[in-house]
């Protein structure tokens, strides 16, 4: 016990930044897939076609319904039981990316039907074509409307890559619960835990910021 003890705070960092790596990678790919997927789901929301409206609609109510843990466990543990072996990182990543990708397309849906209707009778005015409508004149509005939403939405994911962990993939705190297990550091590993944290997500934050801010510049 005595040379556990002994164990210097900053030996304990090298593993953390190991786990880190992880976490970042899957946040990274997380947040795309479900940024995509926010996109196709909302504009299936609004889809003429109910077929396409329907589909839609429970993708975002299961996984806006169900916990993100059982989504995991039932994504690496469950989808076995079907003959679909994937990797744990990639059920990680599949996971998170649904989950925040059903959480996303209600925050295009609404951001879209916000923008003002006189916008839509104006480009039509001009005889745009709904393709046009949709990228020249609501897309961009809508889209600086969904920025503080998706903002959340990252940092949200962020905080659920710790799930992974369960899944036995080596993230942040998974090597953080290695760490605990074998020296009993228990203050100093999760004080730098929490500052690894704040530190992937700081970055997050600020870039949202600055894309609504560069974004909004001569529209108000």
């Amino acid at each position: 016990m005595k040379g556990i003890n002994n164990v210097s705070t900053l030996s304990l960092i090298p593993p953390l930044l190991e786990g880190a790596k992880v976490t970042i990678l899957i946040t990274v790919l997380g947040i795309i897939l479900g940024f995509i997927l926010a996109f196709v789901a909302g504009f299936g929301r609004l889809s003429k076609y109910r077929i396409l409206r329907f589909i839609a609609t429970v993708y975002v109510e299961v996984f806006r319904g169900t916990s993100l843990l059982v989504q995991l466990f039932w994504i690496y543990f469950a989808l076995p039981h079907f003959g679909i072996m994937l990797p744990t990182m990639l059920s990680g990543i599949l996971a998170l990316g649904l989950n925040a990708g059903a959480y996303g397309s209600e925050v295009v849906r609404s951001s879209i039907l916000a923008v003002p209707k006189g916008q839509t009778e104006a480009s039509i005015a001009l005889n745009m074509t709904p393709l046009q409508r949709m990228r020249i004149v609501i897309l961009p509005q809508a889209f600086v409307m969904m920025l503080p939403a998706f903002g959340n939405l990252q940092i949200e994911l962020l905080k659920g890559t710790s799930l992974v962990s369960l899944i036995t993939l080596s993230d942040l705190t998974f090597q953080a619960t290695l760490l605990r297990s074998s020296t009993f550091r228990n203050t100093e590993i999760f004080s730098l835990l929490l500052i690894m944290y704040f530190l992937i997500a700081w970055p997050l934050t600020r870039g949202v910021r600055w894309l609504e801010h560069r974004l909004s510049v001569g529209r108000y």
